[in-house]
């Protein structure tokens, strides 16, 4: 089950896939992004797909996620671990980072109710 939703999410990530990600998570979930560009830090956090949705549009249309690599996922019922890399190319500025990502969720049977990840420049 962890695996699967894990597994949904970055499929919808890569795809561009902005409904498949949002339905993944929980209506009521909690949704946060961690991170360091090469000049700034980057916070995002938002309660319920109504208050998230809108951020999770704003990175289908700016950034391109390429060479997609899951490293390792582990599963500690009802939380799972991710670590994956990828290029992430941005439409706005022309530039692909290398970015190396951690994402760490509680699930319940169906969907992701709680969702950080982390992320820096490799």
């Amino acid at each position: 089950m962890a695996q699967r939703l894990i597994e949904q999410l970055h499929a919808a990530r890569v795809a561009g896939d902005l409904s498949g990600m949002c339905r993944v998570f929980a209506n009521h979930g909690r949704f946060e992004i961690l991170g360091a560009s090469a000049d700034k830090s980057i916070a995002i956090r938002a309660n319920g797909v109504a208050e998230f949705r809108p951020w999770l549009s704003m990175m289908v249309k700016v950034f391109r996620i390429t060479h997609y690599q899951l490293l390792s996922l582990t599963v500690e019922w009802p939380r799972a671990v991710a670590h994956w890399r990828a290029d992430i190319y941005s439409k706005v500025t022309g530039v692909t980072v290398p970015t190396e990502l951690v994402d760490v969720a509680q699930l319940n049977e169906d969907s992701i109710q709680v969702y950080t990840e982390f992320f820096a420049p490799r």
